[in-house]
């Protein structure tokens, strides 16, 4: 293996970041209305929710996890915002109860995996399907219709920049900084990176991942308020498939399956990414049934990328 593909491999944001150029200049020539504000506010809204899940999602992989849940959590959340909203009139309490939701949903997750000792990735299917049937069983399957500070932070504007969108990267500032510079996101690598030698360091595991499974929740409920906001309406179904954009765009940005790796950075570009192929395959008319095919493909390459970079590290 030469020296350059090592280069490569290592540097992922890099190359993500370049896609991501590369992407937007082929849009830029093939479509007059890609570079329309309204357009690039759209994909700002679409990249927001994303990287805002995504953020707990990084922070569970690294851990060792994963969370499948996360976009049935999106619609519960909503849901229950929603209906508080409809029978108190009060926006905090809405607020409230959406962020709870959520929250209690990755508490749950966390309470499987580490009192339980259930495999994360059966876990947060259960929770999947759980989260889906209440959110289901709560509104009968019909929207709930939504306003109020959702609305303002799903479709408001500051300065005209979409409110969700500085939320990203406020969001992210804070993420990166907490998991970098602080005790506990040390303690998430140190988990991630070797379980056995962390616990013999002192670290206690099962509360770390507790908090990244109950951080990853507590985002996704965000995220559904946000998608509810947007929308003005409160779909139970609200969410579904978002879990593949959020783990594709984990992975792109750097993040390892194995755990004890990963870029908080890297996941705002591959969110970007995620959001910029959904909104090239409406702009080409393409299919959306596409749309599904190219986001496994794209989970498998960075997959497999990421088991390159891990061989050519083995091979040093």
């Amino acid at each position: 293996m030469t020296f350059d593909l090592k280069t490569l491999l290592r540097q992922r944001e890099i190359s993500v970041l370049l896609m991501l150029l590369a992407v937007a200049i082929y849009l830029a020539f093939a479509t007059d209305y890609f570079l329309s504000q309204r357009n690039l506010m759209n994909v700002g809204r679409q990249a927001s929710v994303v990287a805002i899940v995504a953020l707990g999602q990084a922070l569970v992989i690294i851990a060792r996890g994963i969370d499948l849940s996360v976009g049935s959590v999106i619609g519960l959340s909503a849901v229950c915002s929603a209906l508080v909203m409809q029978a108190t009139g009060s926006d905090a309490l809405a607020l409230t109860a959406g962020l709870a939701a959520g929250l209690g949903a990755g508490l749950l997750n966390g309470a499987m995996v580490t009192r339980l000792h259930i495999n994360p990735f059966i876990a947060t299917l259960g929770m999947l399907s759980v989260a889906r049937g209440i959110a289901l069983l709560l509104t009968g399957g019909i929207p709930v219709p939504y306003s109020g500070w959702a609305e303002w932070l799903g479709a408001g504007r500051v300065s005209g920049i979409p409110v969700s969108v500085v939320m990203m990267f406020a969001l992210v500032v804070i993420v990166h900084i907490a998991a970098s510079r602080s005790v506990t996101g040390r303690e998430v690598y140190a988990v991630g990176d070797n379980p056995k030698a962390a616990r013999l360091a002192g670290i206690d595991i099962a509360r770390t991942r507790m908090v990244v499974f109950a951080f990853s929740g507590l985002l996704a409920g965000l995220g559904g308020i946000i998608l509810a906001g947007n929308l003005a309406s409160a779909d139970p179904n609200l969410g579904m498939g978002y879990e593949l954009d959020v783990i594709a765009a984990v992975i792109l940005g750097g993040t390892a399956l194995s755990g004890g790796r990963g870029s908080i950075i890297g996941v705002l570009i591959g969110a970007m990414l995620m959001a910029l192929l959904n909104n090239a395959f409406v702009l080409l008319s393409i299919s959306a049934y596409w749309q599904v095919v190219t986001k496994g493909l794209i989970i498998i390459l960075a997959v497999g990328i990421d088991g390159l970079r891990r061989g050519a590290e083995t091979d040093d």
